[in-house]
Parts: C-alpha cells; structure tokens; sequence
C-alpha cells in the first residue's frame, strides 16, 4: 500500500497517504453515485459505505462457513446419513435466520432489563437508518443483522456432527429452534449486548465460548443424552470409518477461509488505520493458530499412534482456529502460535476422553468448539490483557448455559419418545428412513 501511495504523485499529502486506497475508490464510488441525488459527498459517508461494505463481505464468508461445516460433518460420518447431515445443516440456517430475525436479534441487542440478566427490542429489523448519523463505525441495522445471524447459524450446526446417525429430524429442528431464538441470543447479550458480563470486562472477540462452547456444550448435551452409535463401542475401542475424508478435508478448507469473516470481520470496520491494523493483526494470528494446531496435533498423534491421522489434523487446525477466537485482537503472533498449538494438543485429548467415557461424538465437535473454546476465553486472560479471573468465570458460565439448558431439553424429548430413531432405523441409515432418498446413485 505504501509502496503504491508513493508512486502516485498526486497523493503525498500526509492525510492521503495514512488514507487506504479503498477510500479513494469508495470516494469516487460515492461521488458517481450520489452526486446524481445531490447528497453531499463527504469522508463521513466513505467510512460508511467502506465499514459497511466490509461486514457485508464478512457476514458472507461466516455464512460459506455452513458449506464448510455441512462438508466435515457429512465426510466423517457414514455415506448413509449423507442426505440427513446435508439437511440439518441447509435447516439450521433457514429455521434459524426467521426465528433470528423475529425475537433473536432483539434478545442479543436489546433494551437490557434483570439486571444485565436479558434484554429485549421487539421484533423484526430495521430495514433503514437515519442517513444523518452516516459515519465512521456505524453499521446499518440490515447488515448487523445478517452478520449476526450467520453467528447463530454456526453455533446451531454445531450440534449436527455430535449427534450424527442417530437423532430425529424433527427432534434437530426443535432444537435448532431453541438454541437461536433463545440460548445462543441471551448468551450473545451478556458479552456483546451489554449484559452482565461484558460489565465485568469479560472479552471474547469473536465467540470462543459464545458461539464455540455454546455450540460445542450442546452437543455434548446431545451425545450424552442420546447415547453412542449402535456398534460404536462393543466393549473396546471401535471407531466407525469416516465415508470420504476427501469432503471432510474439503469443509476444513472451507471453514478456515469462512473464518477471514469470522475473525477479521468482528472487527466491525476497516477505515482508518487502527481499522486495518487491527483487522491484519487478526486475520494473521488467525492464520498462525490453526497452521499451529494441526501441526501440535498431528505431531502428538504420530506419537501416540505411531502414525500421522489427517482426522486429527484436520480437527487441529480447527481447534487452533477455535482458541483463536476469543482474543485474536489482544495478542502477538508468537501468543497467536501458542495458543493454537495448546489447542491443538487439547483436541486431541479431548477425543481421547470422549472414547474412555463411551461418549460418541462423530466429528470431535465438543473437543473441537466446546474444550477449546474454554481455552479460547481463559486465553485472553493468560496471552492477552483480559482480566484473568473473569475471563475463567465467563469460561465457566457459558458451557454451563448451554449443557445444562439442552440436557434438560433432550431428556425431555427422550422421555416422550421424540428423540433417538430406533435401532432398525439407525442400521439402514437416515437419508432413506428420514428422507427417502440416498445421497449417491447406486446406494
């Protein structure tokens, strides 16, 4: 950039030279486009139309990040449930972006009441703003939503992998619903919403345990709840193969490049140079953490297991991704490669833990977002400058809200019968019981 700003001899003044040459363009965008209506074109406006225009290219990327789950969960999971997972994860969006736009968003952003405990705005989005308050950091009701919204979608698709094979579709959309109406709105709201803890000083950037744990800990609700897989554990260890890791390294792909919009976008703007700063220093410790927890994880598995798993590499680099989330504003580099690398040794032992206690989890979901998301919060704390002692509450509080809220849910549908297919729906598998389809020709 700097190089570029010197080569252009109409701009050496100091203004714009410390000015991103995206301002230019948005200036000339905005001078084109405007001028025509007689609205003042001014730098107030190109902050606005740059700060906008970022969130939305983030909020797209986080929503890619669906393909990239759908693609994970459905390659490390049986070729007979392919149809089920692809379901799920097309419906937590869906289901999940009316019940956000209804009563969700509100809940995450409204008036807080209960002493920081909820808060509420009632229903609907706006669909314009006041064109007088147009400025730097300020976003448009419209696109807040739609970033939001692809948060909540991530949390609830989640849950998919962990209870893969064996739940209901209409047990899944019950809870899809719940988790982003309700769960995942309030939990937003006590960090980002001005609710309690965030007047605590409880950071979490971009949603380690907000979106991570929550997720993660509901799938272990999940898991539990339901039990393990028919033949998954016949008195010894007995994991059920993976139908194309070729998918399943694809989504990790995926995810990692969704997760630019993930991180990076949480910054809320890009104008100005502590903006892009800021938004660099994060997409490279982004980078640095999920490059380090694949290497830490696959490096401890060769040892254990004498050889290298791409599974556990694979979900390394997420869990380096995961433990990131919290505090990729707050730390170096050097921190950002510590952090993924302890998370990349805790995915691992977190699927370790998962097998001794005969809980199935297809995916590693929990280890992957609900363990490193832990680490992810209490991180801040040790790496970053969070205060150390709330971030290990705000660390706690949050798997605390979601395990316990959705074991209660699940226990309620398993005693009415509504949650767990039967066994010889299970063993022909879902796509054709739930569905009446196959997802390959020839099944």
């Amino acid at each position: 950039m700097n190089t570029l700003v010197r080569r252009l001899p109409l701009v050496r003044g100091s203004w714009l030279r410390a000015t991103p040459l995206a301002l230019l363009l948005v200036l000339v965008l905005a001078k084109a486009t405007f001028a025509q209506e007689g609205e003042p074109v001014s730098a107030d406006l190109a902050y606005y139309a740059i700060d906008n225009l970022f969130l939305l290219i983030a909020a797209v990327l986080v929503l890619f990040m669906q393909a990239g789950f759908a693609m994970v969960e459905a390659g490390f999971n049986s070729r007979k449930n392919t149809v089920n997972i692809l379901f799920k994860n097309v419906m937590d969006l869906c289901f999940g972006a009316i019940v956000f736009w209804i009563v969700g968003y509100n809940i995450m952003y409204g008036t807080p009441v209960w002493g920081g405990l909820f808060a509420w705005g009632g229903f609907g989005v706006a669909a314009t703003m006041d064109p007088a308050t147009a400025g730097p950091g300020v976003l448009h009701p419209q696109v807040d939503w739609l970033f939001q919204v692809a948060f909540a979608a991530t949390a609830a698709t989640i849950v998919s992998g962990a209870v893969a094979g064996r739940m209901k579709v209409s047990a899944y959309l019950v809870y899809s619903v719940v988790i982003t109406g309700l769960i995942y709105p309030i939990a937003g709201f006590w960090t980002w919403g001005g609710g309690w803890l965030s007047q605590l000083g409880f950071h979490d950037f971009a949603g380690s345990l907000i979106v991570h744990s929550v997720g993660g800990f509901a799938g272990l609700a999940g898991a539990i709840v339901l039990g393990p897989r028919i033949g998954r554990f016949n008195g010894k260890r007995n994991p059920l193969p993976a139908h194309s890791i070729t998918i399943a390294t694809l989504g990790v792909f995926i995810l990692l490049i969704g997760w630019y919009g993930f991180n990076p976008g949480s910054q809320l703007a890009f104008a100005g140079t502590a903006n892009i700063e800021a938004t660099m220093l994060i997409a490279v410790n982004t980078t640095l953490a999920a490059c380090a927890g694949g290497v830490l994880s696959t490096l401890l598995v060769w040892y254990t297991e004498k050889k290298p798993d791409l599974g556990y590499g694979l979900n390394g680099i997420l869990a380096g991704l995961v433990g990131i989330t919290a505090n990729a504003d707050m730390v170096s580099n050097a921190s950002a490669l510590a952090i993924g690398g302890i998370a990349g040794l805790l995915v691992v032992g977190g699927m370790y833990l998962l097998e001794k206690l005969k809980i199935d989890d297809p995916v590693g979901a929990w280890p992957v977002h609900g363990l490193c998301g832990i680490w992810g919060g209490v991180a801040a704390g040790i790496f970053g400058t969070a205060n150390l002692g709330v971030q290990i509450l705000g660390s706690l509080v949050y798997p605390a809200w979601s395990f316990g809220l959705l074991f209660v849910l699940f226990s309620v549908m398993k005693a009415l019968g509504n949650l767990r297919v039967t066994a010889e729906e299970e063993k022909t598998g879902l796509d054709v019981v739930e569905h009446g389809m196959v997802a390959y020709a020839g099944d």
